[in-house]
């Protein structure tokens, strides 16, 4: 990566630049990009510019098939759409004079594609604005020294005014100020490697701690004055028991580090990280991307390079045939309780579902991080949420995360906290519905999702482990102290007070509940046909959705019912162990039986790179992943449900919550 002389002591706008606002008009923005219009802050509000513009917008996963970021930046915003065309052409954003960018709420949520962050600053933009960020989109930004305000700086700087730089990073953390302002992580890094900078020590004394809290003062590289204690806001050093990455940010990571320390790298703990092969695996045979096929092969060929040059673990494909979706197979295999875990994915946080504090990072802060073997982090707030009773038949995990989403996240009571699951509603669970708890915190924007342990966990992990034993687990666990602090509050979450929840197109946090009284969906959704039912992905991959998905379909099968004409439904696994499950179970028979495509583990459809995406934006599906951005698995429209949900919308060919022992009395009421 090139050196980053950027940024001043006093900021100001360079004279000749331009400022782009990301309006919720997408005329306005065309305006800007290609008439010349210049827009003021002092002439909007923050309600006229766009919240929650999310990774996938910024770089959609065809633009990161390439791994230069000056590539990646000819197709910043490439998923910003309107009226079925690109509202940013090739090279828009860097031909048009900008250096800073202006949006709404939550920019940067979904996906932890560093790609977003490396779209705008090599296309010049330098100062980013907006009223908040998704965490690991902030942190992207922190790590490649970009700028970040709200929109009283922008006020100030259009008005001509010189800001001084401390008022750009006075709200973080000493070492996050630190990186800003050295420029960026590598520069950062460089500085402290030559003795000019020393990060400072944790000076916290005596506290109770959240199980957050109690995993970073366990990995402190240096401990306080009073031991190993850590509250919200301090900046620390810790070690990283663990990480991953995948053939969507290897390349990255390798060049990344070649760039930086030269063709002799070495990796600190090579037995501790491992490459995936999971995202692009089925990639090549989706019509839309049949011209990136060599980028495609680039990115594994990169893979494979990173792999031999360092020994990391290695999960590719054999036979065509991945292992599984990273974040299961890690939770299968290598994250432990107690684990600190870093990965260049934003579903990272899954392993929480293993009592780890595990979420997601950019490739530039992995390649720092696998490299020496620790990394920074700012200690983050916890809520807490004790979860009570039991689920209704029908009601799974995902129902409970689109609850929380709905009513929680839309209000940013969860933004870059973690959030912790306990109480008795929680032990009930079967680990796989625990680890969709925290798989899904990333779609509230939380910094990552993380339950308490107890027996049954331990024998899960057992079971996973050759010659694992339960005691072993349980006494890696760390609990919460009865008196800690959460800064979101604890709330009660009554489980059997939960109805099936679906999402509409364009955010998980769009959820609406079915009605119990007839097991249709509520009347605000209406009858919505359906094109494509797609089962599966890390959310939805695991054992415990198998069985969801064959209980439907062995209701469907005792009453003769097939998929419903004009309807494909997709079965994918999460793992090789879980297609082992379900082949031993008779599962894979059953859903070939009633007309379900069962296809080998791999992420697919829910990174858009395999079968089960829309082709064309009048196809509607509905899906078990955990996004539904626009574009993400398709041009199409993208419902979430939960895995019942959608095993049975694909019987009744149109959206449908669950009912044990009534589906086929649904299907003939619905006929009717």
């Amino acid at each position: 990566m090139s050196e980053n002389p950027w940024p001043p002591r006093r900021v100001r706008l360079t004279p000749g630049k331009r400022v782009l606002f990301l309006t919720k008009d997408p005329t306005l923005i065309e305006k800007q990009l290609y008439e010349g219009l210049d827009l003021r802050m002092e002439d909007l509000s923050v309600d006229d510019l766009l919240d929650d513009i999310n990774t996938d917008v910024m770089t959609p996963a065809w633009v990161c098939f390439d791994h230069d970021p000056a590539e990646i930046a000819k197709n910043a915003y490439a998923g910003l759409m309107h009226d079925g065309h690109r509202v940013f052409r090739e090279n828009a954003l860097k031909e048009g004079g900008f250096e800073v960018i202006v949006s709404g709420h939550r920019k940067g949520t979904g996906s932890s594609r560093e790609t977003a962050a490396q779209a705008e600053r090599w296309s010049g933009i330098r100062i980013v604005i907006a009223a908040s960020f998704a965490p690991i989109h902030e942190r992207n930004n922190l790590n490649l020294g970009q700028l970040m305000a709200d929109h009283e700086v922008l006020l100030r700087l259009q008005a001509g005014e010189e800001v001084p730089l401390g008022e750009f990073t006075s709200r973080y953390d000493p070492i996050s100020r630190l990186i800003v302002e050295s420029g960026g992580l590598f520069s950062f890094g460089r500085r402290i490697a030559d003795g000019e900078l020393r990060p400072p020590a944790p000076d916290t004394g005596r506290r109770p701690m959240t199980m957050a809290e109690k995993i970073l003062a366990a990995k402190l590289l240096e401990p306080g004055p009073e031991g190993r204690y850590v509250k919200p806001g301090d900046a620390v050093l810790v070690q990283v028991d663990s990480g991953y990455s995948h053939e969507f940010t290897t390349a990255q990571v390798h060049s990344f580090l070649l760039d930086e320390f030269g063709v002799d790298y070495r990796v600190a703990n090579p037995d501790k990280f491992a490459v995936f092969e999971d995202h692009l695996l089925y990639a090549d045979g989706v019509a839309r991307f049949a011209p990136f096929v060599e980028k495609i092969q680039t990115l594994r060929d990169l893979q494979k390079a990173f792999q031999r040059h360092t020994g990391v673990r290695d999960y590719s494909a054999r036979n065509g045939v991945s292992p599984g979706i990273c974040h299961q197979v890690a939770r299968e295999e290598f994250v432990d309780p107690g684990d600190f875990v870093q990965a260049t994915d934003s579903h990272t946080c899954m392993g929480g579902g293993n009592a780890a504090l595990a979420y997601g990072v950019g490739a530039t802060e992995y390649a720092a991080l696998v490299h020496s073997g620790f990394t920074f982090a700012e200690v983050p707030e916890s809520i807490r949420f004790e979860l009570h009773g039991s689920f209704r038949p029908g009601v799974t995990a995902k129902d409970l995360m689109l609850h929380l989403l709905a009513t929680f996240a839309r209000e940013e009571k969860t933004l870059n906290r973690v959030m912790e699951f306990g109480g008795p509603g929680l032990h009930a669970l079967h680990p796989d519905e625990r680890a969709t708890l925290c798989n899904m915190a990333t779609e509230c924007t939380a910094r990552s999702g993380i339950v308490e342990g107890d027996r049954r966990l331990a024998e899960w992990l057992a079971e996973q482990r050759p010659g694992g034993e339960p005691e072993a687990f349980e006494a890696m666990f760390v609990f919460p102290d009865p008196d800690a602090e959460y800064a979101g509050g604890v709330h009660r979450i009554d489980l059997d007070a939960l109805e099936p929840m679906v999402a509409t197109p364009g955010d998980p946090d769009r959820g609406i509940p079915s009605d119990p009284t007839n097991g249709a969906l509520v009347s605000e959704l209406g009858e919505v046909p359906i094109d494509i039912a797609y089962a599966g992905s890390c959310t939805a991959g695991k054992v415990e959705d198998f069985r969801c998905y064959a209980e439907v379909c062995r209701e469907a099968a005792e009453a003769g019912l097939e998929v419903a004409p004009g309807v494909d439904f997709y079965v994918q696994f999460g793992s090789r162990k879980v297609q082992e499950v379900a082949e031993r179970e008779g599962w894979v028979e059953l859903f070939r039986s009633v007309g379900a495509r069962v296809i080998d583990p791999g992420c697919g459809a829910c990174i858009g790179c395999g079968p089960g995406v829309s082709e064309r934006p009048e196809q509607v599906t509905v899906s078990a992943i955990n996004r539904n951005f626009q574009g993400r698995s398709g041009p199409g429209r993208l419902y979430l449900a939960s895995p019942y949900t959608v095993a049975a919308s694909a019987f009744a060919g149109r959206i449908l919550a669950y009912e044990p022992g009534r589906l086929a009395d649904s299907l003939a009421a619905a006929s009717a």
